[in-house]
């Protein structure tokens, strides 16, 4: 089940029935099915303390995401700034919709398997992002 929650700020205008088979059809392209998926929509100081208190990092982000996933069931808590998410879509030149849908999706696409800190990793999820993308 996916669920969609906030702290501190207003849900996004999310169609929630076509993300969540937008999701699912994501999902299956990695040979995996979604269980228990919850979204939290933050601004950037709740962020911020999930970092310092989980992750012992001190910066701002968009997402961070908790996998919990065992076998080819996906699961895990993923935290997204909306804050970061707008001043992302503003310094990327992008809308601020897409910027979202792409955090959304980045945050699967992690519990799929997909990382992006080695090595060539970072191109390999953009590109994986993209193709999510168009699938929306």
């Amino acid at each position: 089940m996916i669920t969609y929650q906030t702290e501190g700020v207003r849900l996004p205008a999310i169609k929630k029935r076509e993300n969540n088979a937008w999701i699912k059809a994501v999902t299956a392209q990695y040979g995996k099915r979604v269980g228990d998926v919850a979204y939290i929509f933050c601004d950037d100081e709740r962020i911020l303390e999930v970092n310092r208190e989980y992750l012992q990092h001190d910066y701002y982000t968009d997402i961070i995401t908790f996998d919990y996933t065992e076998g080819d069931v996906i699961s895990g808590d993923l935290f997204i700034s909306l804050d970061t998410v707008r001043t992302n879509a503003e310094q990327f030149g992008q809308e601020y919709e897409r910027e979202l849908y792409r955090v959304i999706i980045h945050g699967i696409l992690h519990l799929c398997g997909i990382n992006d800190k080695g090595p060539g990793e970072r191109e390999q999820m953009e590109a994986a992002e993209n193709q999510a993308l168009a699938m929306r």
